[in-house]
């Protein structure tokens, strides 16, 4: 594939260039090669997953991460990144990871594959004033990533192979403009299907990304976006083929000593040219919050609307489709349990309350869900999806090492109309990087 050429074919078009150079420019150049940064993250982590199901035993992973990198100096605005990225699991696999060699063992699934890969590889230029651009595999991290993120909770990261600019000449203004051809998803290369379904390693697309960030209001910050995605064919995943517009309002006000805190979003999704069904879906995001001596407490009210008048368009049969976001981290969102990586096909209303605080230096967070599809289902009668408790503690020993707990349980009540089992998930790791 022409992507696992790209570190190849990037360092000898880098060095091409640089190379015409004069003696000082290649003494300049040696500089900017030998001048860099490296990095490292070495993390080992324990997971349990168990559910309700009468097929599938429990799992339990004790998998290692260790990911290190290098970026370069730069020689007249040009740069260079090469990031590598292997998981490996200790002891006995007694999980389905998705990856060829992992699944359909009869264990729940715990999606940290055993791999070894190219995490990232780019070129860099920031030779222009206020811009930087990037072509190659990338890490992208917009807003809150509910839209675009890495998916960063599991042991291998999600990048993307895309070009990006991001110019900030405006005032108090960052512009992100990107155009992603591939994604490397947690699955990784290995995946029992690489390129196909929801558990593919890689995910082809023509997906063009438009950011805007304002930070110039004295209440908040401001950001609209679109993201127009475009799945290949090949990757099955054209349901996902969808063009989303939106805005988000984050800010804070003081009051007293504290800090009111207050979120809003509000996106349109419908259907891409090659996406099967015809439908268009809302999503919305109110939550308000308190930032006090003794900790942070927000509640919050997430909707990702369904449209229960779609149509498949060859045949045009009735259907419902929801609002989705497959390039989130999505693990941030709707309960540590990973219930809800997909939207149901009813939708999703997701009420919670959370609060957070630091003693003796731990962090503790408690968050607590209920949850409803946003339409009644026409099977089971109702729009009761459940409900979650998700707490974790986090210790920093210092800026270089950290050590966690973190459980998820999820409750699903009867006559479940996401068709959902209850779930009890947990995790201890440690961290070390620099």
């Amino acid at each position: 594939m022409l992507i696992k050429k790209l570190p190849v074919l990037s360092i000898v078009a880098l060095s091409g260039i640089l190379l015409t150079q004069n003696t000082l420019a290649e003494d300049t150049f040696t500089n900017a090669l030998t001048g860099g940064k490296t990095s490292a993250n070495l993390q080992y982590r324990f997971e349990k997953a168990d559910t309700s199901s009468t097929t599938l035993k429990s799992a339990t992973a004790n998998t290692v991460r260790l990911r290190l990198g290098y970026t370069t100096d730069t020689f007249k605005g040009i740069g260079a990144m090469l990031e590598a990225e292997s998981v490996t699991a200790l002891g006995d696999k007694k999980y389905d990871s998705k990856a060829s060699g992992q699944t359909g063992n009869g264990y729940e699934t715990i999606a940290d594959p055993t791999a070894s890969e190219i995490n990232q590889a780019y070129l860099s230029y920031s030779g222009i004033e206020n811009t930087t651009a990037k072509w190659g595999r990338q890490r992208i991290k917009l807003d809150n990533d509910r839209f675009i993120g890495n998916v960063g909770w599991r042991q291998n990261e999600q990048t993307y192979d895309a070009f990006t600019l991001v110019n900030t000449s405006l005032p108090d203004t960052k512009l992100t403009i990107g155009y992603i051809t591939n994604v490397n998803r947690v699955f990784s290369d290995d995946s029992a299907t690489p390129i196909s379904g929801a558990a593919g390693g890689n995910h082809k697309m023509e997906s063009t990304i438009l950011n805007a960030n304002y930070k110039g209001l004295s209440f908040g910050e401001l950001v609209g976006y679109a993201y127009l995605l475009k799945y290949d064919p090949t990757t099955g995943a054209t349901g996902n083929t969808a063009d989303t517009i939106g805005i988000r309002l984050k800010g804070s006000a003081p009051i007293s000593d504290n800090k009111l805190l207050y979120t809003a979003e509000f996106a349109t999704q419908k259907d891409g040219g090659n996406n099967p069904t015809k439908y268009s879906a809302n999503y919305t995001l109110l939550e308000g919050g308190i930032d006090i001596s003794s900790g942070v407490f927000k509640m919050g009210h997430e909707v990702l609307g369904a449209d229960s008048g779609a149509t498949v368009k060859v045949g045009g049969a009735a259907t419902t489709k929801s609002f989705s976001t497959p390039l989130a981290t999505l693990h941030a969102f709707n309960g540590w349990a990973d219930l809800f990586l997909g939207t149901p096909s009813d939708g999703l209303k997701d009420t919670y309350v959370s609060a957070g605080t630091k003693i003796a230096g731990v962090k503790l967070a408690a968050v607590y869900h209920t949850f409803k599809t946003d339409k009644t289902n026409a099977t089971t009668g109702t729009s009761n999806a459940g409900k979650e408790i998700d707490l974790v503690v986090v210790k920093p020993i210092d800026k270089n090492y950290k050590v966690g707990l973190k459980y998820a349980k999820y409750t699903a009540g009867s006559n479940n109309a996401a068709g959902k089992l209850d779930t009890k998930k947990a995790w201890l790791w440690g961290e070390f990087k620099f």
